[in-house]
């Protein structure tokens, strides 16, 4: 039967790069063989990790390294999409996964939520509940078992970075000493046994001391200096060229890297353990095969192998790499003896010239069905090499050099999802909920696999071979998909939030997509009280894998109807109720296609909104749902084309909105950023939504000058004062007051004006606790005939979280 992946031992296989067949990447992996050491890295977000560090440990010290990422950045922005939240975590996830392959680093993280910027570890821990997430920690070093661990941020410096950043320091911190105390978190030590760190170190650079000069002049005398600028003549790359590549797989947030050339340094602080005598962090830690009990020969087989390593025919080590695999089988149970199998097996797998692939027919299949897939094998070697059997099923194939294998396989689907698994449940603030406590911490649902038994030169050797979905595409060539099981039905609701204005019903449409052979059954929809709902219960009858229906439902808000959620509930012909979940797809030529389920449900939220009539331009910036949601309560915005965009054009609306991080992601507006001045020169209402201060491509962003800072005001909840209450943008259509700023979510708002031209007007003033009060949020300035807005209020997390003050004040601005 396929089975998926659950034990620490065996998740191993879903963690690690894929292994390259050339004849260097073999070799280098042999000299990996050799080097018992392991690293931990732990930082906050995707992102936060120093792949040049990573890369370092890896491929040239040839430790086992690992990134402890808390988070799964799904707080952050989106540069390549409209994703935010839980589906950027997605897509952030995977994109470490692919920093990883590059890097030769393993993937870890918490269930911890990145609930967005926090200014000081003491919110974000009191969000994030501190001892759930501590515990986390430790139970990772305690399973992974490091020797070192580095941590990207400093423990000591809270309030002066990002809270996330700070907190994740003080967790490795405090779990350094707590990971080996058989005291704390006693309830693990069924799972795993209390570790002991041996060194512990902050990975600094002059970037926390305020500038170059300040680090020149810093006592050094605790740091180790590392050159980590290498070139490995074996593989034809220097080491800031795989960082570089690791670095650019974060494609949603623009970390597009470049590699250094010559010498790079990097210096790291030790803060826990015993200091080494040299720049070694490794000096006093046995790495070598004797610290394992019967290891020592182990050790002389592999520096064997490696002395007769032949480039040209890597098969030759063959035999040598089948006694290094028995001798291992002997010694005792050890995190270490299970890393060294594993990369015996690879090497094997590699030398062997072996490729085994299981493809499916298709790309999803459903609980309980049968699947028929095609294995498709060949090997390189002149040794024999015999499938013994297949998900426990005879074979006995003979696999003859350099000819291709074909045979059909049956397997049966069994009940866990292939969806990301932290999404399963729905979250709280701080943390994921997830029921399957032995998944919190991998990268990612372990895949669908089936065990192959090969023999290889008379020895037995099993492998768990992913079941993949591949396609030719005529320009990208090859594409490969995960096999996932996913629902038998997918509800997705067509809008996740629907705008009452008034007591009139509305159509809420649910795209139902059965992802089985056929789905017999009803579906109604659970509602908040005081709504009414035209026909409580409606038929599902769907034939075809992917075939799909619209059902529709009209609700209504009583008067004393409240803001709440609807979700769909299904009984499937049988009469059984069924959790019901929508499936959305994720689909990216620089990460595996995603089928994400998610509990199903939409917001139905009473509103009490005056449009403008007005027509509205919408020049769309980094991605963002901002002209969805607005186009969605009835406003006329048209999306503006940047790149064909004429003073014609333009002076047709009446209002132009410009998206966020526009300035930063658009290179027309290096020179067209005049014709949208002209434009309220000439009468019309320019806004311009916030952009990051760095990276931009112009300054000019305004008619006027205006300097934008880092400033934000990150408690969703703070008090927010109205600094000019008559002003038209405060009043006209709708009358603002502090009200209007109940229920924001994630922040107030991000990357403020800190610096303005005298004829902007500042509207509001906002702080965080401890901080003193910011009026960059919101200004105004006329210009000839017209007006120009600069907001860093986060108009694109509060129209799409359906808070109505956020609609409230944006009309107003609309209506300037």
């Amino acid at each position: 039967m396929p089975r998926l992946i659950l034990s620490f031992i065996l998740s191993l296989s879903v963690l690690t790069t894929v292994f390259s067949q050339d004849a260097s990447s073999i070799f280098r992996d042999l000299e990996k063989l050799n080097f018992l050491g392991s690293m931990l890295y732990v930082a906050a977000h995707p992102d936060d990790e120093n792949t040049a560090l990573i890369s370092y440990f890896s491929n040239h010290v040839h430790a086992h390294s690992a990134y402890l990422s808390l988070t799964r950045g799904d707080g952050g922005q989106n540069l390549i999409g409209t994703e935010l939240k839980e589906l950027l975590g997605v897509i952030r996830t995977n994109e470490l996964l692919q920093a990883r392959k590059q890097d030769g680093g393993h993937q870890f993280f918490t269930s911890a939520v990145d609930f967005g910027y926090s200014k000081h570890p003491k919110e974000t821990l009191e969000i994030w509940n501190k001892k759930q997430l501590l515990g986390e920690v430790v139970e990772r070093i305690r399973t992974f078992q490091p020797d070192l661990i580095i941590h990207r941020f400093d423990h000591r410096t809270p309030g002066k970075t990002h809270g996330h950043h700070t907190s994740s320091a003080l967790l490795s911190y405090q779990a350094f000493d707590l990971s080996h105390d058989s005291t704390a978190y006693p309830d693990q030590l069924n799972r795993v046994a209390p570790w002991q760190v041996r060194r512990q170190f902050f990975n600094t650079s002059w970037w926390f001391f305020g500038g170059r000069e300040q680090f020149e002049k810093a006592d050094k005398s605790n740091f180790l200096a590392l050159e980590i600028g290498q070139y490995d003549p074996i593989l034809g790359r220097s080491n800031s060229s795989i960082a570089a590549a690791s670095r650019s797989s974060h494609k949603s947030q623009g970390f597009g890297s470049s590699p250094r050339l010559g010498k790079r340094t990097e210096y790291i602080e030790l803060i826990n353990g015993d200091k080494p005598n040299s720049n070694d962090p490794f000096e006093g830690i046995n790495t070598t095969w004797s610290r394992l009990k019967g290891g020592e020969k182990i050790g002389k087989l592999v520096e064997q192998t490696l002395k007769q390593f032949d480039f040209q025919s890597p098969s030759s080590s063959l035999p040598s790499l089948l006694k290094i695999f028995a001798q291992i089988n002997t010694l005792e149970p050890s995190v270490w003896k299970t890393r060294k199998l594993k990369e015996t097996y690879q090497l094997i797998k590699a030398c062997a010239g072996l490729k085994l692939q299981l493809n499916a027919p298709r790309a999803y299949g459903v609980s309980g069905e049968t699947l028929k897939l095609t294995l498709n094998s060949v090997q390189h070697s002149p040794y024999a090499v015999t499938i013994k059997t297949i998900d426990g099923k005879a074979v006995n194939q003979v696999l003859v050099p350099q000819k291709a294998f074909k045979r059909p396989v049956k397997i049966s689907l069994g009940e866990n999802l292939s969806s990301p698994y932290w999404l399963l449940d729905k979250s709280d603030l701080g943390t994921f909920n997830i029921k399957n406590k032995s998944l919190i911490g991998l990268p990612e649902t372990p895949p669908l696999d089936v065990k192959v038994v090969l023999e290889i030169d008379g020895v037995e050797l099993p492998y768990f071979i992913p079941v993949n979905y591949r396609i030719t595409d005529p320009v990208r060539g090859e594409v490969i998909t995960p096999f996932y099981i996913v629902p038998a039905l997918g509800i997705n609701f067509e809008k996740e939030i629907h705008l009452f204005q008034n007591d009139q019903k509305q159509n809420i449409r649910l795209e139902v997509t059965n992802y089985g052979e056929q789905y017999d059954g009803q579906l109604s929809l659970s509602i908040p009280k005081n709504w009414a709902i035209d026909i409580p219960r409606k038929n599902i009858r769907l034939f075809g894998r992917g075939s799909s229906e619209y059902i529709d439902f009209k609700i209504s808000p009583k008067p004393e109807a409240q803001s709440g959620f609807v979700s769909p509930m299904v009984i499937d012909v049988q009469g059984q109720n069924e959790k019901v979940y929508s499936v959305k797809t994720i689909d990216y030529q620089h990460i595996p296609k995603q089928y994400v389920a998610q509990p199903s449900e939409a917001k139905l939220i009473r509103l009490d909104l005056k449009l403008p009539e007005k027509r509205i331009g919408y020049i769309m910036g980094a991605g963002d749902l901002v002209l969805a949601n607005l186009q969605a309560i009835g406003l006329n915005l048209e999306s503006i084309d940047i790149e064909s965009m004429g003073q014609e054009e333009l002076n047709q609306f009446d209002t132009v909105l410009v998206g966020i991080r526009a300035f930063n992601v658009l290179e027309a507006l290096k020179y067209k950023n005049q014709l949208l001045f002209d434009f309220a020169q000439q009468g019309g209402t320019l806004i311009v939504q916030y952009n990051t201060s760095r990276g931009m491509k112009t300054k000019n962003i305004a008619p006027y000058p205006i300097q934008l800072s880092r400033d934000r005001v990150t408690n969703e909840d703070s008090d927010v004062r109205i600094l000019e209450p008559q002003h038209p943008i405060m009043s006209e259509p709708h009358k603002i007051t502090a009200a209007d700023f109940e229920g924001w979510v994630q922040e107030r708002g991000l990357y403020f004006a800190d610096n303005w031209d005298p004829r902007f007007t500042p509207l509001l003033g906002m702080k965080d606790d401890g901080e003193s009060e910011k009026f960059g949020s919101l200004l105004v300035a006329n210009h000839g005939r017209g007006k120009v807005v600069y907001t860093g209020l986060s108009f694109f997390r509060e129209l799409p979280a359906g808070v109505p003050g956020a609609y409230r004040l944006m009309l107003n601005l609309l209506a300037l």
